[in-house]
């Protein structure tokens, strides 16, 4: 009876465990996933703008080049986040 009963409780830790560390891969999914959707709604209209501003100016291609990047850093922070989640 006592066997049965601690066997029970092991298995039912075990499914617990096992459980918080899914809940944290679909975390750190999620953190990295959204940044990146996100991220890619964000230089759609960035690097729309950019083309056409660096079409009539040669001079804005630094300044395109950099308003492009900015939101890629996002997703850096995102996988960060995702990485701590995991450790």
């Amino acid at each position: 009876m006592a066997a049965e009963v601690v066997a029970i409780a092991a298995t039912d830790l075990a499914s617990i465990q096992a459980s918080q560390m899914g809940m944290k891969a679909i975390g750190a999914g999620l953190a990295v996933g959204l940044t990146g959707v996100g991220t890619g709604v964000a230089e759609m209209g960035i690097g729309a703008a950019a083309v056409g501003a660096i079409a009539e100016n040669k001079d804005f291609f630094g300044l395109g080049l950099l308003f492009t990047v900015i939101p890629e850093t996002i997703v850096i922070f995102g996988l960060v986040v995702g990485l701590l989640l995991l450790f």
